[in-house]
Order: structure tokens, then C-alpha cells, then sequence
């Protein structure tokens, strides 16, 4: 049961183009792991820029920073 959070800064983004995000990071996943589609969920939180390093990097970022697959190329 995979479930696909994405974290970014405010963006204008219409329904379209986020339903083609979620169908895109789904598919990803359908390839790799084998995923079914009825078992996937995505989900799209907008973090104002100012709230980041406490909402974001202190608390999902720094502490897992070992155990990242892809490891940001900022720091605070």
C-alpha cells in the first residue's frame, strides 16, 4: 500500500496538472515495485517557504539525511 507524499512550496497548479503528477509518481511506482492502482495514494502538501526548515527539514529531512535515496543539495 504505497502512499506518495509531496512536499513543495506554494505553486499555482490546476486540477489537471496535479492529477497528472499523482499519475505519473503512480505509475513509477506500478513499474518498480509492482503496485497495483486501486492500492496507491498521493498526496500534495503546499509548505510556505518561511515554515520549511521547521515543518519539513527539521523533522522528516535532517533526522532521516542518512537513510535518503536522493539527498537534498541545500542545508540549513
Amino acid at each position: 500500500m504505497p502512499h506518495i507524499e509531496i512536499k513543495c512550496f506554494p505553486r499555482e497548479l490546476t486540477e489537471e496538472q496535479k492529477q497528472a503528477v499523482a499519475s505519473e509518481m503512480c505509475d513509477v511506482l506500478k513499474k518498480h515495485f509492482g503496485s497495483k492502482d486501486e492500492s496507491l495514494s498521493v498526496a500534495l502538501k503546499m509548505i510556505d517557504q518561511a515554515n520549511w526548515k521547521a515543518e519539513v527539514w527539521d523533522t522528516q529531512i535532517a533526522p532521516e539525511l542518512d537513510s535518503l535515496l536522493k539527498k537534498p543539495g541545500y542545508s540549513f
